[in-house]
C-alpha cells in the first residue's frame, strides 16, 4: 500500500500520503507505523538472547526497518524519521548489539542520501519532495521569526502567558495554517496557557512511564517490547510536534496523537492504545 500510494496515491498539500477508495480517505503510513513494530517486536522475541550476529540482525530486522521507512519519507519524511527513532530505541530495549544499531543508522543515512538524488535528478516526477525538506530547513536556520506559522506559534503561546485567555478564546487560530493540527499546541498554549501546554507535555510522559512500569510486570518479552515500542512511537511523535510549535526543530506535518484532527492518525493511535491495554490487562489478570 505504501508502494501504491506513493505512484498514485491523492495528492493533498503537494504530497502524495492518501488512498481515496468508496469517498473515504486512508493514509496507509498510520497502519504501516503499527505494523513495523509489532513486527519488530515478534522478532526481538523469537531471539531473546542478546542479538550479535549478521543473521540475527540484518535480514529479520534492519531490512524491513529500510524498507518502510524508505517508502513512507518520500512523501512524508517527519513520519519516517519519527518511527526510524523509535525502531532504533526498540532495538537498543531488546539488547541488539550496538555495532548492528550503529549499521542501521548508517544505511539510514544512505537510503537518505539515495531519496535526495533521486529528487535531485528527477524533479518533475514528483516522488520525492527535496525542495519542501530544503526549504523548511533553511527557513529553519536563516530565517529570523522562523517563517509565518512559526511566527503565529510564537505570537500564541506568548499571548496564553501563565494561564491562558481561555478555553475556544483563541484569536491566533484565524490566522496560524493547521492550527487544528501541526499546530495544535500553539493554540492549547493561548488558550490554557504555559500550565496548560505543561500539563498536556506532562500526560505523554506519564503515559510514557506507566508503559515502562507495565513492562517490567510483563511475563511475555513480545508483550512487553509491543507495549513499550508503541507508547515509544506515541511519546517521540508528541514531543516532535510540541518541538516544532517552540521552534526547536524544522517545520513538520506531524500531528498531535489524540488531539490532533485526523481520521486515520486518531484511529490508529486508539488501536495502539487498545494494544497496550490488552498487555495491562493480562498482566493485571495474573496478579
Amino acid at each position: 500500500m505504501l508502494a501504491f500510494t506513493l505512484f498514485f496515491g491523492r495528492t493533498v498539500n503537494e504530497a502524495p500520503r492518501w488512498i481515496e477508495f468508496f469517498g473515504f480517505s486512508f493514509q496507509p503510513s498510520e497502519m504501516a507505523k503499527i505494523a513495523l513494530i509489532i513486527y519488530i517486536a515478534r522478532e526481538l522475541t523469537r531471539k531473546q538472547e542478546y542479538i550479535t550476529s549478521f543473521k540475527d540482525a540484518f535480514l529479520p530486522i534492519i531490512v524491513p526497518v529500510l524498507i518502510v521507512c524508505g517508502l513512507i519519507a518520500p512523501a512524508n519524511l517527519s513520519t519516517a524519521m519519527v518511527l526510524f527513532v523509535t525502531c532504533i530505541l526498540l532495538m537498543f530495549i531488546g539488547r541488539v548489539s550496538a555495532k548492528y544499531i550503529f549499521l542501521l543508522g548508517l544505511l539510514g543515512v544512505v537510503v537518505f542520501a539515495g531519496l535526495v538524488a533521486v529528487g535531485k535528478l528527477y524533479p518533475d516526477a514528483d516522488l520525492v519532495r527535496v525542495d519542501t525538506w530544503v526549504s523548511r530547513v533553511q527557513e529553519f536556520l536563516h530565517s529570523e521569526d522562523g517563517g509565518y506559522q512559526v511566527q503565529q506559534a510564537k505570537i500564541a503561546i506568548a499571548k496564553g502567558g501563565i494561564i491562558g485567555q481561555g478555553p475556544g478564546n483563541s484569536i491566533i487560530r484565524n490566522f496560524l495554517p493547521y492550527a487544528h493540527a501541526d499546530f495544535i499546541y500553539a493554540i492549547i498554549c493561548e488558550e490554557y496557557g504555559l500550565l496548560g501546554g505543561t500539563v498536556v507535555m506532562t500526560l505523554y510522559v506519564l503515559l510514557f512511564l506507566r508503559n515502562v512500569k507495565l513492562v517490567t510486570k510483563s511475563p511475555k518479552a513480545f508483550g512487553a517490547f509491543l507495549a513499550i515500542g508503541l507508547s515509544l512511537l506515541l511519546t517521540v511523535q508528541a514531543l516532535a510536534n510540541i518541538a516544532v510549535n517552540v521552534n526547536l526543530v524544522p517545520a513538520t506535518g506531524l500531528t498531535l496523537p489524540l488531539i490532533s484532527m485526523g481520521g486515520t492518525s486518531m484511529l490508529f493511535t486508539c488501536i495502539s492504545l487498545g494494544m497496550i491495554l490488552s498487555v495491562s490487562k493480562y498482566i493485571e489478570s495474573l496478579e
